[in-house]
């Protein structure tokens, strides 16, 4: 071979060598972060009280954040210091679109903490985690980072709300609240973690990721449920029918992304049967829609999961929940026979839990006034049913549950009186799209 072929050939190896480095450090990479002002340890960013959040640095707190950062003077590099607050505060790292796992060391050496910790929107990922003084614990969750690009060419169509209030849903950051009656945080890494099992959602406003209090869906208080094995990606939004989540390329968003192995889940429904037309009904487009999502989903390699639309609040007289969907849910249960998909059946879980509460009590599981989406105790419930319908269908899924996950019957509902989980600071009055 002529000399010079050679040595093009040796440049051709090295380039896809150094290639190849670049992306096993982009899929390893971590990102480490030291809070407070004393010692910081080796290989960690500095957090202080006046580092806000700047494109420039990548990282910082979110403007409005009122922490304190102190130096306690014992313990080591990431235990001698942290930041505390009476307050919620909100945390931010800029990262590529992905999957991450993300390790807290909470706590703090003159002091008894309590943390809850919620991602992008609202995301329930640690619930009451608490320190005594002197002591620490670490804790991790996976979280996943999203963009509206779609991988060959295209993008999510968003709608305004998801440029404006829900933003944090789509930029290429993650953005961390830290909540609770004493929130502590000495360290933060985050690695990359792009192998792990992902479970897709797709749905309408009672599946989504409200941005605001107090309106809240199951999909966001999955992953508190979840252990170290899956990531949960929620591309559910308000408003959305089978049709309209097609024509915004959310499900082409999904399957740019899905892999073998991981799991798509399904819920819709409130918006479709609204839609009029030739030919639209339950047992037509809408049954040849959801099918068009299951198919999408096994071309992958992916395991889809049908899931018959929540139950409004529609009480008789004689205390019983009437169907609000008309043939909408059975429209899913056949699509789950008919292509041998597993099904969870939220519509008579939602039934149960309603009528278990009662006509007035069970006004405490939704935003005040409105019958169709709920707040925190509503959604929280709602997720357990989720969860037991994963366990019922035995789903491979059902292995990556924590093991504090005991059996959950729908028509013996957690006591309203037992639930607290601390509200996060953004606050609306503005009714999610869909009814």
């Amino acid at each position: 071979m002529p000399r010079d072929s050679i040595l093009t050939a040796q440049r051709g190896l090295w380039i896809l060598l150094i290639f190849a480095l670049m992306g096993a450090t982009a899929v390893g990479q971590t990102y480490r972060f030291d809070f407070g002002p004393g010692k910081v340890a080796s290989g960690y960013k500095q957090v202080l009280a006046e580092t806000v959040y700047s494109k420039e640095a990548g990282y910082g707190f979110e403007p409005g954040a009122n922490v304190s950062c102190v130096d306690r003077k014992q313990g080591d590099a990431l235990r001698i210091d942290g930041c505390t607050s009476d307050k919620p505060f909100y945390f931010s790292v800029a990262l590529p679109e992905g999957n991450y796992t993300v390790r807290l060391t909470l706590g703090d050496s003159k002091s008894d903490t309590q943390t809850t910790v919620k991602a992008e929107l609202r995301r329930l990922m640690l619930e009451g985690e608490v320190t005594t003084v002197g002591k620490f614990v670490q804790r991790s969750f996976n979280v996943n980072v999203r963009t509206p690009k779609i991988a060959g060419g295209g993008e999510v169509k968003l709608k305004e709300r998801e440029k404006t209030t829900e933003a944090w849903a789509w930029d290429e950051k993650l953005t961390l609240e830290f909540n609770g009656s004493h929130p502590s945080v000495a360290a933060i890494e985050i690695t990359r973690a792009d192998k792990l099992p992902t479970i897709y959602l797709l749905g309408d406003s009672t599946v989504c990721d409200q941005p605001s209090e107090p309106y809240s869906s199951w999909g966001q208080m999955l992953p508190r449920f979840f252990g170290s094995s899956v990531v949960i990606a929620n591309h559910a939004e308000s408003g959305e029918s089978l049709k309209s989540s097609l024509g915004a390329h959310r499900l082409d968003k999904v399957i740019s992304l899905i892999k073998p192995g991981d799991y798509l889940l399904i819920q819709y429904g409130h918006n479709d049967e609204k839609e009029k037309g030739e030919g639209v009904g339950a047992f037509t487009s809408y049954k040849a829609d959801l099918k068009k999502f299951v198919a999408a989903a096994r071309e992958r390699g992916a395991i889809p999961v049908v899931i018959t639309p929540v139950q409004r609040r529609t009480f008789d007289q004689q205390g019983k929940i009437t169907n609000s969907h008309g043939d909408y849910p059975e429209a899913v249960r056949q699509v789950a026979r008919e292509e041998g998909v597993a099904l969870i059946d939220l519509h008579a879980m939602s039934t149960q839990f309603y009528e278990a509460l009662g006509p007035e009590k069970s006004k405490l599981a939704f935003k005040d006034g409105d019958g169709t989406h709920h707040n925190n105790y509503g959604s929280y419930e709602l997720a357990k049913c989720v969860v037991e319908g994963i366990k019922s269908a035995k789903l491979g899924l059902a292995k990556s549950l924590i093991k504090s996950s005991p059996p959950f019957d729908p028509s013996k509902p957690d006591p309203l009186e037992r639930f607290s989980l601390p509200a996060s600071p953004l606050v609306t009055n503005t009714k999610p799209l869909g009814s």
